[in-house]
């Protein structure tokens, strides 16, 4: 049993750092490298840095990959293409959204709290898995939609950027995602199932890049773009996943999610701090109401684990 919250809360929580900082170098890079070049770069690195991991602890097992079972080892490629494909369609429409951002745009706040929309539009796609879904998560949906009014709509339709309805779609994107990991990982392992859809997210994101990118990629916007790209690929992806599994073995599943919907509140201090992009009083009551809106969206979870 999961005793010891604070631990894996303490981990959890530099993975949401991570996570959240990474609105910022996706914002940095998204001038100078179009977008299915940084996903090609970003998943092949995460790739290769999870499998020499994975590889360094498992040494003394002398485990296999892939199963030597063909049954269970063609499980193991649908997990991964599921995934994968899942992963492809989200990351490159967040990467692509925050690239249609003008440059006074706090996109940074904007893409962050979008995006964690992920955390209540799971548990509203669940009721088509038949799951029941409690009156607070449909309380949340609701508190989201006022604070996604307040955030893209500040000063009426002249504050709402294409870019919003872009990372909106790709934080649908990712709700399918993540019901898609929770039905795999229990049969190939997390760090398994990670490296296999990196490496589905770089193999198609190179084939959308040799077809659209040509054009508009540049061996000068790649040299000033290799220090954001490189963050994204060890530290997003590859640290930060690491991160989030071994903090999970120590919180619990409702603490843990919680922990890790601060990368949103990370994203907007990026922002801040190191973008141009300032905050008006509306866009920050929007962040506001929307976390609350995550918070609330996690309470069944919270009382599910104490139960337990």
């Amino acid at each position: 049993m999961k005793t010891n919250n604070l631990k894996g809360t303490l981990i959890l929580g530099v993975a949401a750092f991570i996570w959240g900082m990474a609105f910022v170098a996706q914002n940095m890079v998204s001038d100078t490298v179009p977008t299915f070049t940084i996903s090609t770069f970003r998943s092949f690195i995460a790739a290769v840095v999870l499998l020499i991991f994975w590889k360094l602890t498992t040494l003394k097992l002398k485990e296999n990959f892939f199963p030597e079972d063909k049954i269970t080892r063609k499980k193991y490629y649908i997990a991964g293409l599921v995934c994968g494909v899942c992963l492809t369609i989200a990351s490159n429409l967040q990467q692509f959204g925050m690239s249609l951002y003008p440059k006074d745009a706090p996109a940074e706040a904007h893409a962050g709290f979008l995006t964690a929309l992920y955390v209540i539009l799971v548990p509203i796609f669940s009721v088509f898995l038949r799951k029941k879904v409690g009156l607070l998560v449909w309380l949340g949906g609701i508190l989201a939609a006022a604070g996604i009014y307040l955030l893209c709509f500040t000063g009426g339709i002249g504050g709402f950027y294409v870019g919003d309805i872009i990372v909106f779609t790709c934080s649908i994107a990712f709700a399918f995602h993540i019901l898609s990991i929770d039905k795999y990982v229990g049969l190939t392992g997390g760090i398994k199932l990670s490296i296999m859809q990196f490496f589905v997210v770089g193999v198609f994101s190179l084939i959308g890049s040799l077809i659209f990118d040509r054009g508009t990629l540049t061996i000068y916007g790649l040299i000033d773009g290799a220090l954001p790209i490189l963050y994204l690929g060890i530290m997003s992806s590859g640290v930060a996943y690491t991160l989030q599994i071994v903090g999970q073995k120590y919180a619990q599943p409702a603490v843990a999610s919680i922990t890790m919907s601060f990368e949103s509140v990370f994203a907007v201090l990026g922002g801040v701090l190191f973008s141009s992009g300032t905050l008006s009083l509306n866009e920050i009551l929007g962040c506001a109401i929307m976390f609350v809106a995550i918070i609330i969206a996690q309470i069944p979870e919270i009382l599910q684990s104490k139960k337990a």
